[in-house]
């Protein structure tokens, strides 16, 4: 690896070279960002506004869904979180389907499912209908939600794929604005109208969603092991920060892939695995030690993502609003939409924040300030649910509390879950190990969402947020012992920084001790002047 970074600078080993000009003393300058490779990265994201446009609509269409078709509260609850259950099926197939037809396709692919499935549920004429609906809508959103990271981040260079992959989740907080305004323009329309259109518009960013694709190169990585090395060298060039940086990132690909370095054919063999046998068997049954560390953090980190309470608050905000005092059906729809304005305006903050401050201190900064919200709307709920006369400054308490909660979840849980996860699996493992983490999120916010209003009749409203209060405190110490940074690393460095699990302090310490004898601060690839003379 040092090898070929230093290869890269123009100075081979076997011919010391000294600096000529003042200019060899100077700092690197910061690369700009490549305009090619966020464009890519915006069109592959669109595909999470399919999921946010369906927590978002649902919130508010299930109060008119229950007045029209009389259905009970369990079976809203069903309702609203099957789709989670469901996107399993999308997300477990979308590994192998992406592998075969390749990440841009597989975007296709999804937005066609939930196409299908939104036109379903805007016609449904029942509530067995409209679950038909949600079935297919759902098999989409798990192909959505599994594939827009990962393409972004194998398309992305190192030092700006935090802000290019954590898009996704920008998009999914856009989408649940959409599924919110959505919701308000339309409620004055007749009850068995009014939700039948909200959930039947969400077919057009599906369309728009298929129609881009059309722009977006295949991912370089997938290229490589299909064996087109010309094709993924070409869009290397387009989304890499240099021609050096494009060479490096394909010897690196390359190694990966198991393709010798001096392979420079434009299409080459590769070999070719069975139906991914080999893949799960690396993964789940003989991992080494540093497969099984990743693959516990990111297990990990999708779990308590969804365990901390996100998706309550976000699916049934109407009903948290009702029940710190706001009755209105109207104005539990626009405290509704400051909740998904807060949660969109502080994810485009975290997207800037997470090349400059890093992952592990924005998610740890992220949960502490979930804790102490939760604390907080726990402590008003339960003081309104025990008072017998309304206390403004508890309804303001709470209104203030669950924004300061879903803006703190955008500027790090929410987006970082989602860049960790497509960042840290070797590449053979990637599409495999993203949809595992995939599932474990869907699974959880199934759970959760399916049973929440029976969770808050059985404990009380203020004893389920001080419950998500418990899971956001183990969720911190988690984070704390056992996730290494990854900023601005490679792919295909990760392997380094895992394996050693709580002692992953001491790998990452040595690692820079390396790089800093080797001149290769930070993974930079930039030889320093002592180097170059020793040479």
């Amino acid at each position: 690896m040092a090898d070929r970074k230093s290869e890269n600078t123009g100075f081979p080993a076997s011919q010391p070279q000294l600096p000529n000009t003042i200019t060899d003393f100077d700092p690197p300058k910061k690369p700009k960002r490549n305009k090619f490779a966020i464009a890519c990265a915006i069109l592959a994201s669109l595909a999470s506004i399919l999921l946010g446009y369906d927590i978002g609509v649902m919130s508010g269409a299930a109060i008119y869904i229950q007045k029209d078709l009389k259905i009970s509260d369990v079976q809203v609850e069903v309702l609203v979180g099957i789709l989670n259950l469901y996107s399993l099926l999308g997300s477990a197939a979308a590994g192998r389907t992406s592998d075969w037809i390749g990440r841009r396709y597989t975007i296709v692919f999804a937005a066609g499912i939930f196409f299908s499935g939104a036109i379903l549920m805007g016609f449904a004429t029942n509530y067995a209908f409209l679950m038909v609906g949600r079935f297919v809508a759902g098999i989409g959103v798990g192909y959505a939600l599994m594939i827009a990271p990962v393409y972004t981040a194998e398309v992305s260079p190192a030092s700006s794929r935090g802000f290019l992959t954590s898009l996704p989740e920008v998009f999914i907080n856009f989408g649940i604005l959409l599924g919110y305004v959505s919701n308000y323009a339309l409620s004055k329309l007749p009850v068995h109208l009014g939700w039948r259109f909200m959930l039947g518009i969400g077919a057009i960013p599906s369309v728009l969603l298929a129609v881009s694709v059309l722009a977006m190169p295949e991912s370089p990585r997938w290229l490589v092991m299909q064996g087109r090395l010309g094709d993924a060298k070409r869009v290397l060039d387009k989304t890499s920060e240099s021609s050096e940086d494009s060479k490096l990132r394909l010897a690196d690909i390359k190694e990966a892939a198991g393709i010798p370095e001096h392979c420079n054919d434009d299409v080459v063999q590769v070999t070719k695995r069975s139906h991914g046998e080999d893949v799960w068997k690396d993964l789940l049954l003989h991992p080494t030690p540093a497969v099984r560390h990743v693959l516990i953090t990111a297990i990990g980190i999708h779990f308590f993502q969804q365990a901390s309470g996100i998706d309550a608050v976000v699916l049934y905000s109407p009903r948290i609003f009702e029940k710190a005092g706001i009755t209105n059906d109207t104005d539990k729809l626009l405290a509704t939409m400051a909740v998904g304005a807060v949660k969109t305006a502080f994810i485009l903050v975290a997207t800037f924040l997470l090349d400059k401050i890093g992952r592990r201190r924005l998610l740890l900064s992220s949960v502490a300030g979930m804790i102490i919200s939760l604390i907080g709307l726990g402590l008003g709920l339960t003081i309104i649910d025990n008072s017998h006369h309304k206390l403004t400054w508890a309804v303001a308490l709470c209104i203030s509390t669950v924004l300061s909660y879903v803006a703190f979840f955008s500027i790090g849980m929410g987006p970082i879950t989602w860049v960790y996860s497509s960042e840290i699996f070797p590449l053979k493992l990637r599409a495999q190990g993203c949809s595992m983490g995939v599932a474990v999120n869907r699974v959880t916010s199934g759970v959760l969402s399916m049973t929440f209003i029976s969770l808050y009749k059985a404990i009380t409203i203020g004893g389920a947020f001080f419950l998500f209060t418990g899971v956001a405190a183990v969720a911190w110490v988690f984070f704390y012992t056992l996730m290494p940074e990854t900023q601005g690393r490679t792919l295909e460095e990760m392997e380094v920084l895992f394996g050693t699990f709580f002692k992953w302090r001491i790998t990452a310490r040595e690692l820079k001790r390396k790089e800093e004898v080797n001149g290769d601060i930070n993974g930079k690839g930039q030889v320093q002047l002592r180097t170059r003379v020793q040479t």
